[in-house]
């Protein structure tokens, strides 16, 4: 895998004319890190020989005359009939690397059929255009999602050999009518699966079980499609193509396009308060260094986490420049008509535009022309994200790539800890598709496209067939198992959630559908009184129907956010794997976890301060999930014995372990829950408990538990490095405590995990 080496603090001016524009930004005290990545010369081949003339041809009336490196390894593999995942930088040719072998198959046949994965809407249109300018005749492309007009998709069905979806329409638009799409599934040649890295957790679950009907489908109508995926780079690419689509894949992985030098900038926002731990805001931070950036004519664009901070980001930028450079900057989000998006994105590309302040949808590949400067509001949850957000930065010559950290735990430690982020390898892209509550609707819903029977292990895999045999629904006939209701159960089940029965937030002045929010988190999140929020806008949940599922709420705008008091309980189902290690037993295995909300706190957006705690009790819930558990020797805790310093100590540990798991797995600290004893019924010791957030789990504590030392090490510096008195919302507080962050012993959680790494 080829990751970019990063040199050291420059001792030296920035010699280039662009890094000459913003030399100067790079000299306060905000300065946490800048350092190089260096330029990388690319490395090309020609055409290939065996690709039919007309799509040569083609190319070449789009200015494409050569291939790189690692497109041609992926056009070689493909010619072998072998499935293949191509995980390279930002821009570095992925989109060319699959469509290849689709375009020269269809140009010699043009009956063969292609199906286009894509996680969002945006990213289809963008490739879709790219087809159509190649003017390949017999290439015909279509979009077919949920906003394809009914008269369009028979066409589409009948006509189009180059099909672009979306898992969504696939699972439930295309799966469940398969009758209607037999010419397609009998000639399917080759299934797209674009940003695959983008499936992993819950989402990337359902995907893989939706990829496995689809697989089983085709085979059903005599084909075998080849699957080709693109990822952005990923520590484990061939082994989450074989989880997603069940089939074996080449991994071409040495990125062999070019790229300009780059400065790399990690910003740190002052302290404005050094015992509480508060920070200036980085939307102000970014919105500044946004003005000076583009005021310099360096286009720009500004990454934020909500729509809301991209479109606060704009406006403070746009005040803070003439109004010449005001009219070239735009946010864009989601929210937007189409057509306003695909005008942003041409001002964008057409070079319009200067500076552009977006949410995610621009992270993903989506062409947006050259940019000079990068910056991410935000450690973005993953080093694949951050890479290929500051992959933006430098297509046309030197480039900048700036994190402005907020106060969360994990930016705060690679603000302190540059090389943790700078060196450190990408993550693992995790995911458990045989998770039972994710695979038993689907096995339904296979059931109801086919009866199933043993010769459906090759695809579905011989889990699925041993829960067909359980499942109620099913009834077993000498074709095989079949669904035995009257709907279609794929319209059951939400792909982004774990759970099929998610509750429906609806607006009380439009009875428009904001969201779902899945059963085991709308508890904690829309209950009476809680401040919702949707794409970075407040809204006051007014009741939540329990028996409905139904949550409604009304706009507001308040500077106070809630939090909920839980009352939780573990209880160790089994212990799969025990080892000693840092001086402790350290168990993996299935807990049952019991919750039940009793109370929740209004709190001053400002600081964090608790304004009133309003009593109510929620119905309890449970689920069973994976879990690491291990219970601190007497001597590790020596000095902390005492209550309530001891559950402050395994309260405080627990958190900022939770906080920083994240570097170990593709996930955030919502997908994980915790607990901190100082006895356990069944350990009979105090222990801490760390679990997968999401019943039945997805892999998420395995991985700590194989990275535990790592993982110990990383978190005992980050509590060494915060320079807060006794704990601050960069350390041991959490956004989403279950006891309000009460009691919390900062200094007792240090001693602790440096006895254990002693």
């Amino acid at each position: 895998m080829d990751e970019p080496r990063l040199l050291g603090r420059p001792t030296s001016g920035l010699t280039t004319t662009l890094a000459a524009s913003w030399g100067d930004l790079l000299e306060g005290e905000e300065i946490a890190y800048v350092g190089t990545e260096p330029a990388r010369e690319a490395r090309v081949e020609q055409l290939p020989d065996d690709l039919d003339p007309r799509v040569t041809s083609a190319l070449l009336g789009t200015g494409v005359t050569s291939l790189y490196r690692h497109q041609a390894e992926a056009w070689e593999a493909a010619q072998r009939g072998e499935n293949v995942i191509v995980t390279t930088g930002t821009a570095s040719g992925k989109s060319l690397a699959f469509n290849l072998p689709v375009l020269d198959a269809i140009a010699r046949d043009p009956k063969t059929r292609a199906l286009y994965l894509y996680p969002t809407k945006a990213l289809s249109q963008d490739q879709a255009r790219a087809l159509t300018e190649l003017r390949l005749k017999g290439l015909r492309a279509a979009i077919y999602d949920g906003d394809t007009p009914s008269e369009r998709r028979w066409q589409i069905r009948k006509w189009s050999n180059v099909i672009l979806t979306n898992p969504d329409m696939l699972h439930v638009g295309v799966l469940p009518h398969h009758e209607r799409w037999g010419d397609v599934l009998s000639n399917l040649r080759y299934v797209i699966v674009d940003e695959a890295h983008v499936y992993r957790g819950i989402f990337g679950s359902h995907v893989a079980n939706v990829l496995r009907r689809l697989r089983r489908l085709a085979g059903i109508y005599d084909a075998e499609p080849q699957f080709l995926l693109a990822s952005a780079t990923i520590a484990n690419p061939g082994e989450l193509a074989e989880t997603l689509t069940g089939v074996t894949a080449t991994v071409i992985d040495r990125d062999t396009s070019p790229r300009a030098e780059r400065d790399v900038v990690i910003w740190n926002p002052p302290l404005l308060d050094t015992d509480l731990g508060l920070r200036a805001s980085p939307l102000g931070d970014a919105s500044r260094l946004l003005a000076q950036l583009t005021s310099r004519g360096l286009r720009t664009i500004c990454f934020a986490k909500s729509r809301k901070g991209a479109e606060l980001i704009h406006r403070f930028a746009a005040e803070r420049v003439d109004i010449a450079t005001a009219a070239r900057l735009a946010p864009y989000r989601a929210g937007y008509t189409p057509e306003q998006r695909r005008e942003i994105e041409r001002r964008l590309v057409e070079g319009e535009l200067l500076g552009v302040t977006a949410t995610d949808a621009l992270e993903l590949g989506i062409d947006i022309g050259l940019l000079d400067c990068a910056i991410s509001v935000g450690f973005p949850g993953t080093i694949a994200s951050l890479r290929q957000q500051w992959g933006r930065a430098g297509r046309r010559g030197h480039g900048l790539a700036i994190m402005v950290a907020s106060d969360d735990a994990l930016d705060q430690f690679f603000a302190r800890e540059p090389e943790a982020l700078l060196s450190r390898h990408v993550e693992a892209a995790i995911l458990d598709h045989a998770n039972s509550r994710i695979l038993d609707p689907h096995v339904l819903a296979a059931a109801y496209e086919a009866p199933l029977d043993e010769k459906d292990v090759t695809t579905l895999g011989s889990e699925a067939l041993r829960r067909a045999a359980e499942l109620p629904e099913l009834e077993r006939t000498s074709a095989g198992f079949v669904w035995k209701g009257r709907d279609y159960p794929a319209a059951r089940i939400s792909l982004r959630s774990g759970d099929g029965e998610a509750f429906t937030v609806v607006d009380a002045a439009t009875g428009s559908l904001l969201g779902l929010v899945e059963r085991e988190r709308a508890y904690s999140t829309v209950h009476e009184g809680a401040v919702y929020l949707h794409l970075g806008e407040q809204y006051l949940v007014e009741t939540l129907d329990l028996e409905a599922g139904v949550a409604v709420v009304v706009p507001t705008r308040v500077d106070w956010y809630t939090q909920v008091k839980k009352e939780t309980e573990t209880t160790i189902e089994a212990a799969e794997r025990v080892e000693s290690r840092l001086g402790v037993a350290l168990h993996f295995g299935r807990v049952s976890v019991s919750e039940q909300v009793v109370a929740f706190a209004r709190k001053a957006v400002r600081d964090g301060s608790t304004i009133d705690v309003v009593g109510m009790l929620m119905p309890e819930m449970t689920f069973e999930t994976e879990a690491i558990w291990f219970s601190p020797t007497a001597r590790q805790l020596e000095g902390f014995e005492e209550m309530p310093k001891l559950l402050g100590t395994l309260h405080a540990a627990e958190h900022t372990l939770i906080a920083l798991l994240p570097l170990w797995a593709m996930c955030d600290r919502w997908d994980i829950g915790g607990l901190s004893t100082n006895i356990h019924y069944q350990t009979g010791l105090p222990t801490i408990f760390v679990y997968d957030g999401h019943a039945g789990g997805v892999g998420i504590t395995a991985r700590g538990f194989d990275r535990f030392e790592d993982w110990v090490e990383d978190t005992t510096r980050l509590l060494q490095r915060c320079p807060c008195a006794a704990g601050c919302p960069s350390c041991v507080q959490s956004p989403k405590c279950g006891n309000l962050n009460e009691p919390l012993d900062k200094a007792g959680a240090r001693a602790l995990l440096e006895r254990m790494l002693a």
